[in-house]
């Protein structure tokens, strides 16, 4: 049984969230004090945390990055907050997935099923090779990206989307590809989230002084384009 820790102080939302997880045979943890989430969170070891951004006493950006310091395992954000800027920010702050309010608790469960199933089920991945073209290199074990001797860290998803990317060089990738690759389902992914995370692994590229290596055509797809031997 897999223990879900669910941070969300709407009273109301929370427990019917909770009812509904359990009734499809999770356990889930409520924080009932908002002030010891993160000792609750030591303690419990969740496999998968639903964190809400707007809470008492610290926000869920602070939490989640506090998580993430700790831990590798999935956190969903769930919150009202729909602007591609909060999403951007949970994902830089390690965020795997964000559901906007308001939600249907089918979408709730599928998106819940479809982490849990990615990070612990039949899609787990274990492979720790390299993924190299030329002097670009990334490693999907440690989910590092190196370039002529420079590194950044990836988060789980931008590993995922580069390593679609590096193993279709110089191929149009459609979106429905990329989000099967990271999400598994292409049905409740709310094409949004896409963008976002494109738009961080563009940042980490350009970050190791590649800035123009994905290009986008309307109707088309994405395009890695990394060229050989280049220096």
């Amino acid at each position: 049984m897999y223990k879900l820790m669910l941070i969300e102080d709407d009273i109301a939302l929370s427990s019917l969230m909770k009812e509904q997880l359990e009734s499809d045979g999770y356990q889930v943890f409520q924080s009932d004090d908002f002030k010891t989430i993160l000792d609750d969170f030591k303690v419990m070891k969740p496999d998968l945390v639903l964190l809400d951004i707007n809470l008492p006493y610290s926000d869920g950006y602070f939490l989640c990055r506090s998580m993430r310091k700790q831990s590798t395992i999935p956190i969903m954000i769930i919150s009202g907050r729909s602007s591609e800027i909060d999403q951007m920010m949970a994902i830089e702050l390690g965020a795997d997935d964000y559901l906007t309010k308001p939600f249907t608790l089918n979408m709730l469960l599928t998106k819940v099923k479809a982490i849990i199933r990615r990070v612990y089920g039949d899609y787990a991945k274990q492979d720790a090779s390299m993924i190299t073209i030329d002097d670009l290199s990334m490693n999907t074990n440690t989910l590092t990206l190196t370039y002529q001797q420079n590194t950044v860290e990836l988060s789980k998803n931008e590993m995922k989307i580069l390593k679609k990317f590096m193993e279709n060089n110089e191929r149009y990738l459609t979106r429905e590809e990329l989000i099967e690759e990271v999400w598994d389902d292409i049905t409740f992914v709310d094409d949004n989230t896409l963008t976002v995370n494109i738009t961080r692994v563009k940042q980490k590229l350009a970050s190791l002084g590649l800035p123009n290596q994905i290009k986008s055509k309307r109707g088309v797809g994405y395009l890695f384009q990394y060229q050989m031997h280049k220096r």
